[in-house]
């Protein structure tokens, strides 16, 4: 695998590594391909979340916290110096074999240190019941990405606090409740930050390739999207109806449904599952027009869902739309 390398060490803000996975995606003809960053005190939330309901905006602008929206599912992380992010693109189209390539790989990686490390849920890496890394998957034409969290050391007030509300109180609890739910890995391996760094580096690839500054002012123009406020904030979808549920392997579905005597005008799926397909022509415009009722929604709807939202099942996503 062809570990992905900067011309310059130049310290970018997060918006630019997101760019660059892009990127790299969609033109450096390698099968795969594997780079790590750092970014200052920073927020990324999933592509299909709500930023007032996953970001403490308060807090983060108090403490120079600074937000982004990525392209790929999942929930809203905390990111600063003292972790490393990890983007992983491959030619594999496959989602479930990709994810589970992928975090096999982490796993085995951490393994070789001695760490009792596992893959569990969807997309976590653990030690012990506690999780290290988290990772979120987006499709491309023909690529895919797989990008994630890798905790060394991290802020852990920040952490909290750039998500949960600012209560002194609610702060200190999460702060205890987090504690006991993710771990960090200075507390398993002798190894520095930047040793770790070199140690995944080394084993995870067989060599360098080194961008161009044609790429990096690509990149640079790529990433004015990641950085508009449009994408950032997006638009809040009109409702008057909200239905939510947690599902097994899915992940927090929150549908945001504006209806006329009981037909839908429009509908958002709202949330941290995975994307595959794609939810507006494949899912979402089915039920435009249609009764909110169950057996109208199920004649509107493919059989098949899990190709549009990973583990996502037909009878489920009825009934989150009609319970």
């Amino acid at each position: 695998m062809k570990y992905i390398q900067l011309p310059t060490a130049e310290k970018r803000r997060l918006s630019f590594y997101l760019a660059m996975e892009e990127y790299v995606a969609r033109h450096i003809d390698e099968p795969d391909s594997f780079f790590m960053w750092q970014v200052d005190p920073s927020v990324i939330f999933g592509r299909n979340q709500l930023i007032e309901a996953e970001v403490n905006l308060d807090y983060c602008h108090a403490h120079d916290i600074q937000i982004y929206r990525r392209k790929s599912g999942g929930g809203c992380v905390y990111a600063d110096m003292n972790n490393v992010m990890f983007s992983y693109i491959t030619n594999e189209q496959n989602v479930n074999f990709t994810f589970n390539r992928y975090i096999m790989m982490i796993v085995h990686m951490l393994q070789r240190l001695g760490i009792d490390a596992r893959s569990s849920g969807r997309n976590d890496v653990m030690v012990g019941n506690r999780k290290v890394s988290g990772n979120a998957f987006y499709k491309l034409p023909y690529r895919s990405i797989v990008h994630g969290t890798m905790l060394y050391n991290t802020n852990m007030l920040n952490m909290v606090g750039a998500i949960t509300p600012t209560d002194a109180k609610l702060l200190s609890k999460g702060v205890r409740s987090v504690h006991q739910r993710i771990c960090l890995l200075k507390e398993y391996i002798t190894l520095t930050l930047p040793e770790f760094i070199q140690y995944v580096h080394d084993t995870l690839c067989s060599e360098d390739l080194i961008l161009t500054e044609d790429d990096v002012h690509a990149i640079e123009k790529l990433e004015q999207e990641y950085l508009s406020p449009s994408f950032i904030y997006g638009n809040n979808p009109k409702y008057t109806l909200v239905k939510q549920r947690r599902l097994e392997g899915v992940g927090e579905l929150e549908a945001r449904i504006e209806l006329k005597n009981n037909i839908i005008k429009s509908i958002n799926l709202m949330g941290d599952y995975f994307l595959i397909g794609e939810l507006d022509s494949q899912l979402l415009n089915k039920l435009k027009g249609i009764p909110l009722e169950r057996a109208a929604i199920s004649r509107a709807l493919p059989d098949r869902l899990d190709n549009i939202i990973r583990n996502l099942y037909k009878e489920d996503f009825i009934d989150l739309l009609t319970q």
